[in-house]
C-alpha cells in the first residue's frame, strides 16, 4: 500500500480524534477533577466503543442505515439529549479536585456510549469508511481501523494528561467551577446547535 494513503489514513483519524468535541471535553474536565488514572477508563472505553462501530459500519451494518435513515435519526436525537445530560453533570461536578475520590464523574460505559450516540463519531466512521474502503479488499480498511484506532487512543490520553496538568494551575474551587461552567457550557450549546441543525438547519 503506498505511503501516501497511510499518512491520509494518519491524518484523518488524528485530526477527527484531536479536535474539540464532547468526548475530548468530557475526558478534559473529569482529568481537571479526578486525575488521569480516573479518566483512563472513560478513555478506553470511548476508544473501544469507537472502534467497534468503525468496524460494525465498516463490514456492512451502513447498507443497513442507508435503507433506514429513521434509525441514524434516532441515534443522533438520543446522542444530543446525552451530551446535554453529560454537560449539566460537568456544570454541577463538585468544584474542586479530589483525586482520591473513589466516585469517578466517568467511568468505561460512559464513553463506551458517547461514542455511540455521538453524531461526531458516526460521522467520522462513515467519511473514513468512504474515503479508505475498497469494494476489492478489506486490507485497506482494516489497516484504516488498526490506525484510527492507535491514533484515537493517544489523543484522548493527550487530553487527558492535558486536564490532569490543568489541575495544577487551577487550584482554587473557584476557577475550578469557571472551567466546569465552561466547559459542561460548551457540551450544553453544542447539543442545542446540533439540535437547531438537525430539525431547523
Amino acid at each position: 500500500m503506498q505511503l501516501s494513503i497511510i499518512l491520509s489514513m494518519f491524518i484523518f483519524s488524528f485530526s477527527m480524534s484531536i479536535s474539540p468535541g464532547p468526548i475530548n471535553i468530557t475526558i478534559l474536565s473529569s482529568s481537571l477533577i479526578h486525575g488521569f488514572r480516573k479518566t483512563f477508563p472513560f478513555i478506553s472505553g470511548a476508544t473501544i466503543g469507537f472502534t467497534l462501530l468503525l468496524i460494525l459500519l465498516g463490514f456492512g451494518f451502513n447498507q443497513i442505515i442507508s435503507h433506514y435513515p429513521f434509525f441514524f435519526t434516532s441515534i443522533e436525537c438520543i446522542g444530543i439529549l446525552f451530551i446535554f445530560y453529560i454537560g449539566q453533570k460537568i456544570i454541577f461536578s463538585t468544584p474542586r479536585v479530589d483525586i482520591s475520590n473513589n466516585i469517578s464523574l466517568t467511568n468505561f460505559m460512559d464513553g463506551f456510549l458517547l461514542q455511540w450516540l455521538n453524531p461526531k463519531a458516526w460521522i467520522a466512521c462513515l467519511s473514513g469508511i468512504s474515503l479508505f474502503s475498497s469494494p476489492l479488499s478489506y486490507h485497506p480498511l482494516l489497516l484504516f481501523i488498526v490506525i484510527y484506532f492507535i491514533t484515537c487512543y493517544i489523543c484522548l490520553i493527550l487530553w487527558g494528561i492535558s486536564g490532569q496538568t490543568l489541575a495544577k494551575v487551577l487550584t482554587h474551587p473557584r476557577q475550578i467551577k469557571v472551567m466546569n461552567t465552561v466547559m459542561g457550557g460548551s457540551l450544553i450549546m453544542l447539543s442545542i446547535y446540533m439540535l437547531i441543525k438537525r430539525f431547523w438547519g
